[in-house]
């Protein structure tokens, strides 16, 4: 099937992630999950792997899932690894003659699984060069156990671990680049990506990412109404703030080749971003205006970095 992006023929494809699931309205985890698995050519099945999450707890409990693909729970560090295991495993059987047809084989995990926890798994299925694709939803906590700081988290976000008060302001440290760190893995291919207002892109990447052979890394914005404190109605505002601010640029690594997928017509100021959320709102009290320059200061660092790169 080609992999020219059409809206029509996308959405009469049959659901892969049903509803009925118990993710939180607002959440965007689900819509990225859904958008990834929309990407796959229909006649085509998949294992997906889940590494404990709030993805994990509101889609699949036992007996119920609201997959339409083989689906394995695996632990918070090990689901890189258990993907790889099953795809290795589909292979030995398949020279045996055992199975046949095409599988393609997925992992979820958030940022907490990915970032931190499974950080090492992840690494050693990328090194082995296991036929998958690795998707980390980032919604920058740990969202499922309380909202605690993650590596993903960034400076000056509230959490429960770095609380606003007489002491702290929110993290202290800027969030990891793992998108880089992954593009220094020599993989095949790594996108930046996110849903909501640019399913083309996600779409786009997500198939190339799921029909390259060899290792594939995808990072998605996946905000969280809880966490990020912002109204549920808000998840495709936030996701296009986060885009338009160069908060969250569109990229992809292919071969080693760096491409910018979108260049906003008029960058806006990172505060537009922040403003709508509550784990930020202390950056706009009186006598904190350092902290909302600090932060343009860093993402401006960043998107210049990213332009070089790409010779955009």
């Amino acid at each position: 099937m080609s992999s020219v992006y059409n809206l029509k023929r996308e959405v009469e494809k049959p659901v892969r992630l049903t509803g009925g699931h118990r993710l939180c309205a607002g959440c965007g985890a689900g819509v990225v999950v859904s958008g990834v698995l929309r990407a796959l050519d229909k006649e085509d099945r998949a294992v997906v792997v889940n590494a404990t999450s709030c993805l994990q707890v509101s889609t699949f409990m036992y007996p119920y899932t609201a997959y339409m693909d083989s689906y394995i729970h695996s632990a918070f560090e090990n689901s890189a690894a258990t993907c790889a295991g099953v795809e290795a495993a589909y292979n030995a059987l398949q020279r045996r003659g055992k199975v046949d047809g095409t599988v393609k084989f997925i992992t979820f995990a958030g940022d907490g699984g990915t970032y931190d926890i499974g950080f090492q798994s992840l690494s050693g299925a990328m090194e082995r060069g296991h036929d998958m694709v690795y998707v980390c939803y980032d919604n920058e906590a740990y969202m499922n156990t309380g909202i605690q700081r993650s590596s993903s988290t960034p400076r000056f976000a509230r959490t429960t671990t770095s609380p606003i008060g007489s002491v702290g302001q929110g993290k202290k440290q800027n969030k990891k680049d793992l998108t880089e760190i992954l593009v220094a893995h020599d993989i095949p291919y790594v996108a930046q990506t996110a849903p909501m207002g640019n399913f083309k892109d996600l779409h786009t990447k997500s198939h190339k990412a799921i029909y390259t052979e060899g290792p594939c890394f995808l990072n998605v914005l996946a905000p969280c109404p809880r966490g990020w404190d912002y109204p549920m109605a808000k998840l495709a505002e936030i996701i296009k703030l986060a885009v338009e601010t160069c908060v969250w640029p569109l990229f992809e690594v292919e071969e080693g080749v760096w491409r910018l997928n979108y260049i906003p017509k008029k960058k806006l100021p990172v505060e537009d971003f922040l403003r709508p959320q509550g784990r930020f709102r202390h950056m706009f009290r009186k006598g904190n205006e350092w902290m909302i320059e600090e932060a343009q200061s860093y993402v401006d660092r960043k998107w210049e970095r990213l332009l070089e790169r790409t010779g955009s």
